[in-house]
């Protein structure tokens, strides 16, 4: 499954970076009997550079769109490493989406459609998942975006 991920990003012009260390007291996982749960990501793009501001503000719906597109490659690094390169994958359950709106934004969905599309175009019907979309007025770090994910394991 690893290989067909991969070539699947590469198609996108994607990579899947790796595990980046935990930037607080937390933990990036933890696994309870065949669930996975993915702590928040935020969207570190490629260089490693964090995808800040407000979306409907300094930011469009199409620059929400991508990080949380990012967000999700981040999740799925942290999955790579607890389901021993997806061997252990079965599918993604549910997704937690949080936009870093101006006040008022009512888009959420639109944005974190990248994330359920990019699971989608990934693992298919096994990416297909039930999913919260909110904004919010802030997040950690200014983060345009954050995710959680659940993750279903064999």
């Amino acid at each position: 499954m690893l290989q067909t991920i991969l070539e699947k990003l590469e198609g996108l012009g994607l990579s899947l970076p790796a595990a980046a260390e935990p930037k607080g007291n937390y933990l990036p996982y933890s696994i309870s009997g065949n669930t996975l749960s993915l702590s928040g990501t935020l969207p570190l793009n490629a260089d490693g550079q964090l995808i800040a501001g407000r979306v409907g503000g300094d930011l469009s719906i199409e620059d929400g769109y991508e990080a949380a597109r990012w967000c999700v490659l981040n999740a799925l690094a942290y999955t790579r490493v607890s389901t021993n390169d997806f061997k252990g994958f079965d599918r993604i359950l549910h997704l937690d989406g949080f936009v870093n709106g101006v006040d008022g934004f009512t888009d959420a969905p639109k944005v974190i459609n990248g994330a359920s599309d990019l699971l989608v175009s990934l693992f298919g019907d096994q990416g297909r998942h039930t999913r919260v979309a909110l904004s919010s007025n802030g997040l950690p770090l200014n983060a345009a975006v954050e995710t959680r994910m659940l993750v279903v394991l064999k």
